[in-house]
């Protein structure tokens, strides 16, 4: 069983630098990844019914994959040393980022379509990395050490389950700071399994609507909470303030930084009530069924 908990980091100062260091240099070691990819999929896919006679065909260089981008971290950080101050595997992740993003647009999907193109990380657009591996005990009471980092102070606002063991960590930057995602693992723990036969004493059905959030089969109604109509009022006033700094000044960073916080607690707001609602309704019934719209008709549950 694989489960995430996360937690907001406190970084100091000198924290925060080498965080936003390691960032920007795995930006950049991304781009040119990917550029790399896109480079020899232009020079090399060309049908042969298309290509131009009066030019020669260019010879075909070795297609660059996972190992080979990985074996070339070596040369990197022999022209670039500030690489070398970043974990080993934290760079060899972004190599990883780099496979999975490519591929997901050569595949195609269970349906048979494409996902987009993979783009270019634009500056602050590069907002995580993960090591794949860690310490067990990284978490040290309000503390998380963190390889080449060191120990970092994070709000511990509830205890790790027993018996869980930590595959990866991730950091991340969000609008209001730095967290930590721990990736936790228990092998004896299997898939979640309810042997719960659904009667009509011990089954809720619920029915998802526009007017209301949704209406119960005991003709409750949970109202939406319109947060983001709520916030409105502020929303715009702060747009308007972004509005007139000039672009890529001080100011203008402050500013969109405002925004960025607001639309978050609306999200964290969003997510609360939903958790809340998830749980009042398991609270009353051991199962609960959703009333499909387009299947109404049929008289068929979703359980």
């Amino acid at each position: 069983m694989r489960t995430a908990y996360q937690y907001k980091l406190r970084p100091n100062s000198e924290q925060i630098a080498i965080i936003e260091l390691w960032l920007e240099l795995l930006r950049r070691q991304y781009n040119y990844r990917l550029g790399e990819r896109f480079s020899w999929w232009s020079e090399n896919r060309c049908p042969v019914n298309v290509c131009p006679l009066v030019m020669p065909i260019p010879q075909l260089r070795d297609n660059p994959n996972y190992y080979s981008q990985k074996r070339d971290l070596v040369n990197t950080k022999d022209k670039f040393p500030e690489y070398r101050l970043i974990h080993s595997q934290v760079l060899q992740d972004c190599i990883k980022r780099v496979k999975l993003a490519f591929d997901r647009w050569l595949k195609v999907d269970k349906n048979g379509h494409k996902l987009g193109k993979p783009r270019f990380k634009g500056k602050g657009r590069y907002r995580s990395f993960t090591y794949p591996q860690i310490k067990l005990d990284c978490i040290e009471e309000n503390q998380t050490n963190l390889p080449k980092i060191g120990k970092v102070k994070l709000i511990k606002h509830r205890p790790l389950p027993d018996d869980f063991k930590i595959k990866t960590v991730t950091i991340s930057r969000k609008a209001d700071g730095y967290y930590v995602t721990l990736s936790l693992e228990e092998k004896s723990v299997t898939a979640l399994t309810f042997n719960v036969e659904p009667t009509l004493k011990n089954t809720l059905g619920i029915d998802m609507g526009l007017k209301e959030f949704l209406v119960t089969s005991e003709g409750e109604s949970v109202p939406i909470p319109q947060y983001y109509r709520k916030s409105q009022k502020r929303l715009k006033t702060l747009q308007k303030r972004l509005s007139r700094k000039n672009k890529g000044g001080k100011r203008w960073l402050k500013a969109v930084k405002a925004v960025a916080k607001q639309h978050k607690k609306i999200a964290d707001k969003r997510k609360d009530f939903h958790f809340k609602t998830a749980n009042e309704l398991l609270s009353k019934a051991d199962v609960i069924a959703h009333v499909d719209a387009e299947r109404r008709a049929g008289g068929k549950l979703k359980y």
